[in-house]
């Protein structure tokens, strides 16, 4: 029953859409209907503001890590609880109940997820991210190099197979978000991020 109930809650939470609600609040542009459609940080720095696009990455980070930290001390530390309510809270920002279905593609949600199962891998997550961005300027294969290498990261430290099982949903998950960049990434008609904003 506990389950079920984190499943659902998870589900409930993950569905709250962070960049169309700073949006709205901030009188922004709608990001899905402007740029790449996508309603995420990327998406809403570059319709051009910074405040709405920190604002967003702190919500959609924010959204995994509050209810799965409260989770783990207040309620129960069981991992496959854990997960469950892991994999429903990225599965509501993809597919959130409140806005048709039609989500963003999880990558700061599975940051904020890792940051309390694993700070370590979050901290390599970001670092990954980092390291690409740097190297190519492409936000779309930052967040895929993030999204494959967590399992093989998870792996490497031993971590538990619930876990290791996560990563490899959630990779599944955001790889699958971005069929539309990795065609382009192909096509070599991808955007790439400037710095000199």
């Amino acid at each position: 029953m506990l389950y079920l109930i984190l499943i659902i809650i998870g589900y409930l939470i993950g569905s709250l859409s962070s960049a169309v609600i700073v949006s709205k609040i901030l009188m922004l542009p709608d990001p899905r209907n402007l740029g790449s459609g996508n309603p995420g940080t990327t998406n809403v720095l570059r319709l051009g503001n910074k405040l709405g696009a920190a604002l967003t990455l702190v919500g959609d980070t924010g959204k995994a890590l509050v209810p799965i930290l409260i989770v783990k001390f207040y309620i129960t530390s069981n991992s496959l609880a854990i997960t469950l309510m892991a994999i429903s809270i990225a599965l509501g920002h993809i597919y959130p109940l409140y806005f048709n279905f039609k989500g963003g593609k999880g990558v700061a949600t599975s940051l904020g997820i890792f940051l309390v199962i694993s700070p370590i891998i979050a901290g390599l997550q970001i670092i990954t991210w980092l390291v690409f961005m740097l190297l190519f300027r492409y936000s779309s294969l930052s967040a895929i190099a993030a999204a494959l290498l967590t399992p093989l990261y998870l792996w490497a430290l031993g971590s538990e197979p619930v876990y290791i099982a996560l990563g490899s949903i959630l990779s599944v998950l955001i790889l699958a978000r971005h069929h539309r960049n990795i065609k382009r990434l192909i096509k070599k008609t991808e955007t790439r991020f400037s710095f000199k904003r």
